[in-house]
């Protein structure tokens, strides 16, 4: 199991709420992850159900069995200045250039700074050792940007390398390139069984691919539940005599079956909607076909009646745990 998990995806399909829940997946057995956050949304404090999150490693929730999830947002410009201490010792000079606006001025300006350090801060978890030698995560969970954007956010460090040819930044970008190019990391991809973003997620694991980054599974998220065996719908869209789905309709207590009684008129939007669904079934079904030909594992999450909170989330957690994520 690769010990950095990416999880991209299009906007829409949950890829946050797919981050979450596979970091508390994989927080089994006394084990401890961190759950990362990039792009400033706040969105992993929405699904815990806690405060905003501060830019440091704070324990979330506690999984099944013991596990532990720590989350952390991470703030590009608080970043820098840990960059900067690290590398270069400014302490209070760091602080002043804060002030005079200096570091946002390069978070924003400066082509992929703003990636190196979003990257960067999260490979160094994946490192990061205690003193007794074990690492201090388990597993990274990183929620990243949308699959439009992922293939230049990871590999903006091998952009920062190319320009810088020696000293800590070229040091830097090579060392975090390692971790993300290698078996520690795997990038997933969270899908709906829909046309664009199914299309999108295929382009997407295409240029992940083209830049030799490690793509892992593809989530396909939101998966309604069959409400009709193929059987049912050859009975309902096959020429089944009207009269006779009246007399059933009837005999389960909806009404009559004569001509102008209630299970009568029931029988036109019954079949509309049965239509319907054999329509959105076999769009569904060609949509995983082409996820089939993408050649990695596919993995389906229900979508809960009751909407996402936070026991929709252990839910998830637990249907990964099922599917063998962890």
């Amino acid at each position: 199991m690769s010990r950095l998990q990416v999880v991209s995806g299009k906007g829409g399909t949950g890829k946050t709420t797919v981050a979450a829940a596979l970091a508390l997946a994989l927080a089994t057995e006394g084990k401890r992850t961190l759950l990362v956050e990039v792009e400033g949304r706040q969105g992993i404090a929405q699904l815990f159900e806690t405060e905003a999150l501060p830019y440091e490693e704070r324990k979330i929730a506690v999984a099944p069995g013991g596990g532990e999830v720590y989350a952390l947002a991470i703030d590009p410009e608080l970043a820098l200045l840990d960059y900067l201490q690290m590398f270069y010792k400014l302490g209070g000079a760091g602080r002043a250039l804060k002030k005079l606006g200096a570091i946002d001025f390069a978070t924003t300006v400066a082509p992929g700074l703003r990636d190196v350090l979003l990257t960067g801060k999260a490979c160094e978890a994946v490192r990061r050792k205690e003193k007794s030698g074990r690492y201090t995560y388990d597993c990274v969970v990183m929620d990243a940007p949308p699959t439009g954007r992922i293939t230049r956010f990871l590999n903006v460090n091998d952009e920062v390398a190319g320009l810088a040819k020696i000293g800590p930044i070229h040091n830097q970008a090579q060392a975090v390139m390692r971790v993300l190019k290698s078996p520690e990391t795997a990038v997933h991809l969270v899908t709906l069984l829909e046309e664009m973003p199914v299309q999108e997620t295929a382009d997407g694991i295409a240029e992940l691919r083209a830049a030799k980054l490690p793509v892992g599974r593809v989530m396909v998220n939101m998966v309604r539940p069959a409400l009709l065996d193929e059987a049912a719908l050859e009975l309902g869209l096959g020429g089944t005599p009207r009269t006779a789905i009246a007399k059933s309709l009837s005999a389960a207590g909806l009404g009559g079956a004569r001509r102008g009684g209630v299970a009568e008129r029931l029988v036109d939007p019954l079949l509309e909607q049965a239509a319907e669904y054999a329509e959105r079934y076999a769009l569904e079904g060609s949509q995983r076909s082409v996820l089939g030909d993408l050649g990695l594992p596919l993995h389906e999450l229900p979508l809960l009646a009751g909407g996402m909170d936070l026991a929709g989330l252990y839910e998830l957690a637990t249907e990964l745990r099922k599917q063998g994520i962890a």
